[in-house]
């Protein structure tokens, strides 16, 4: 018996104690109700869909308020399946071509075709049908801290390296205007981001959902933890009770290594390989902490915080992940990725344009 106790129950006689631990017995075991694995530790096994209308960063006019009402959830939940519905209706043969511009890229509503001219419609998209809840409350965004749940100001280093790297995320603009650049975004295919070339996502790590393709698959042993994502077919792989390799073996997912603090698997990865099209401005000098844990047999508790030079402070952030009956299916972006031949071509073709339009007003300039 621990001292705390004998302190509380110094005066209660040892039969008392005794019926009170055995009528709370029962309890105490419903609440440690979750899978193990032989050796004792949580089996955090299973596929997930992390799928939630609750987004990463906090919409402006919640401020510092970290819950919802469960009025304003539904209002929330009503308002994307009214315009889901919406988008759901057939396609008018007849229509004429999207405006100049397109409709933007992830258009808040989904009156017609997203992603510029003309893209995925709702029938693609798998945001979820709600609002995620921990503790019985509905949350106004995944992150919780800075305590705006907000993505942090960027340290001056960050805006230099973001300033410095902004034209390889340049909006096409139907013209050649990376000529004039000592190296333009399209001038070697591996100058794009790691999403357009099928190689990973930038929802890994930390792990955020996506506008579709939600689920994650862990596979667990004695020891190793496996994640496998759905969007990208990314894989990664968490050894446990190991050290990281060293700092100039870089991968795009970084080096992951995990270990137990009780119940909770804590993984901590580094030494990301760096593009210029890092995920959610991000550097390859982030160092990701993330903590899996479970809320019952059919939950887990997923949390992480993100420690970057690219920013002013670390921002943490925590969302449930529900198990599904689902199957993961391969998300074979690289044998269907005949968009980025187009992206490449499209590239070269204006650039001919360009070179032609400046000896047309060469040789008009000369006439003159």
């Amino acid at each position: 018996m621990s001292q705390r106790i004998r302190n509380r129950f110094g005066r209660m006689g040892v039969a008392t104690l005794l019926a009170l631990t055995l009528a709370a017995a029962p309890a105490a075991l419903a609440t440690d109700d979750i899978p193990r694995r032989p050796d004792g530790k949580p089996d955090l096994s299973g596929t997930y869909d992390i799928a939630t209308l609750t987004p990463t960063q906090r919409p402006t006019q919640y401020g510092e308020r970290l819950e919802l009402t469960p009025e304003e959830a539904q209002a929330i939940a009503d308002h994307w399946r009214t315009n889901f519905e919406k988008d759901y209706a057939p396609s008018d043969p007849n229509r004429k071509a999207p405006p100049a511009g397109g409709t933007g890229i992830y258009a808040p509503e989904f009156t017609g075709a997203a992603g510029k001219v003309g893209g995925y419609n709702a029938f693609y998209v798998d945001i979820g049908e709600g609002a995620f809840q921990l503790d019985g409350k509905y949350r106004t965004s995944i992150i919780t801290d800075p305590s705006n749940g907000r993505y942090p100001e960027m340290s001056d280093w960050g805006k230099k390296r973001a300033e410095k790297l902004s034209h390889f995320r340049h909006e096409n603009t139907g013209t050649a205007w990376w000529l004039d650049l000592p190296q333009g975004p399209y001038d070697d295919p591996e100058l794009r981001p790691l999403g357009e070339r099928c190689i990973a996502t930038s929802g890994a790590t930390p792990t955020l959902p996506g506008m579709y393709n939600n689920l994650k698959t862990i596979v667990q042993t004695d020891d190793v933890v496996m994640i496998n994502i759905e969007w990208m077919h990314q894989t990664r792989v968490i050894r446990l009770d190991s050290e990281h390799e060293p700092s100039h073996l870089k991968k795009w997912g970084g080096d992951s290594i995990g270990y137990w603090d009780g119940d909770t698997l804590v993984v901590e990865t580094k030494n990301f390989r760096g593009l210029p099209t890092r995920a959610a401005r991000a550097s390859e000098d982030l160092e990701v902490v993330e903590r899996f844990s479970r809320i019952d047999k059919d939950t887990l508790l997923y949390e992480f915080t993100v420690h970057d030079p690219a920013y002013e402070e670390p921002w943490s952030g925590e969302y449930p992940w529900p198990a599904t009956d689902a199957r993961l299916y391969e998300y074979a972006c690289h044998e269907g990725n005949y968009s980025f031949e187009g992206i490449m071509r499209g590239a070269r073709v204006l650039e001919k344009d360009a070179e032609q339009t400046a000896e047309t007003s060469g040789t008009t300039d000369k006439d003159d």
